[in-house]
């Protein structure tokens, strides 16, 4: 990916019919952290799909690892935030997909040493 190309975004369900509603939620995403890596769930790729419709949401979530200490908490904020948002009953469904590195966003991987 050249300097140049802008970073690819998670396309979600919801970006559809409800662009300025999917914007409004990645930015209140952004103020989600993982408090071990100190990124939030946005560059980390852990939202991997919002459905909305008139009278609720659904947001699955997927955690770095399954067995994350922080992951509980994680989930509720992300929940609570959307609400906020939205202005409706959100729902969390956490998804089994393993994360790596390839979710996050182009620029937010910090170099932790782990690749040559």
């Amino acid at each position: 990916m050249s300097e140049t190309t802008p970073p690819q975004k998670l396309v979600w369900a919801a970006d559809k019919d409800y662009s300025d509603l999917t914007e409004k939620l990645r930015t209140a995403f952004k103020e989600v952290l993982d408090p071990e890596l100190g990124l939030n769930i946005i560059q980390l790729g852990l939202i991997r799909d919002v459905t909305i419709s008139a009278e609720n949401a659904m947001i699955k979530m997927i955690l770095t690892t399954p067995f994350c200490p922080y992951g509980p908490a994680m989930l509720e904020v992300t929940r609570q935030k959307a609400e906020e948002v939205l202005g409706r009953p959100t729902h969390m469904d956490f998804g089994l997909e393993p994360w790596d590195f390839s979710m996050m966003e182009e620029g937010a991987s910090p170099d932790w040493g782990l690749f040559g």
